[in-house]
């Protein structure tokens, strides 16, 4: 669902994908390769958000922020799952994790992973490479080289997602019963703590 407001209409690179049961609206600029989930909404209508190549803002997330504001989510930043950036800036392949919460004019640096039901404070300031969580949110560490790979790993994931919904999502009619043969399902990524074990 893509919605002109007043003079704004959004602007999505042919590559990139937008769930039908999302919600873009207004001065938003996406890029290459993003991808954005179902329940997800993109509120350009108070300022401009851009989303740069390879993004991607998962299932009922909300990207907004207060009147006359521009933020920008960088190159490979993943937004997970039920998460709420309001005014903020996100840095080039960062992690914001499930269900947390990044308020206005914060900035989190290039690299950085924020833990799952964080919250980060209006005009925090994380480093890069921050490993960060907690209500409030506080650095805890510097993420590592295995844990930057394991989050690109994942990322790359999601920027190949657009493709395979261009190619392969329909809306379909039900089963109502197993049929035979069923389809297995390839396991292509591993857990940081596989790969730790591999290495």
């Amino acid at each position: 669902m893509i919605y002109k407001f007043k003079n704004h209409i959004p602007v999505i690179h042919e590559s990139s994908f937008v769930h039908p049961l999302a919600a873009v609206t207004g001065n938003v600029i996406i890029g290459k390769d993003c991808y954005i989930g179902p329940g997800a909404a993109i509120r350009g209508d108070w300022g401009e958000i851009i989303l740069e190549d390879g993004v991607n803002v998962q299932e009922n997330c909300t990207v907004h922020m207060f009147p006359g504001k521009s933020i920008t989510l960088k190159k490979g930043a993943h937004v997970g799952h039920g998460a709420v950036i309001h005014g903020a800036n996100l840095g080039r392949n960062c992690l914001i994790g499930m269900n947390s919460v990044i308020m206005d004019d914060a900035e989190i640096g290039n690299e950085s992973i924020i833990g799952a039901m964080a919250f980060v404070k209006a005009e925090t300031k994380i480093s890069k490479r921050s490993l960060v969580v907690g209500n409030p949110a506080k650095i805890i560490k510097e993420v590592s080289d295995d844990m930057i790979a394991w989050k690109t790993a994942g990322t790359k994931l999601y920027q190949r997602l657009p493709s395979d919904c261009h190619e392969g999502l329909e809306e379909v009619e039900p089963l109502r019963e197993i049929e035979e043969n069923r389809p297995q399902q390839e396991n292509f990524y591993q857990t940081l703590q596989e790969m730790k074990k591999q290495n």
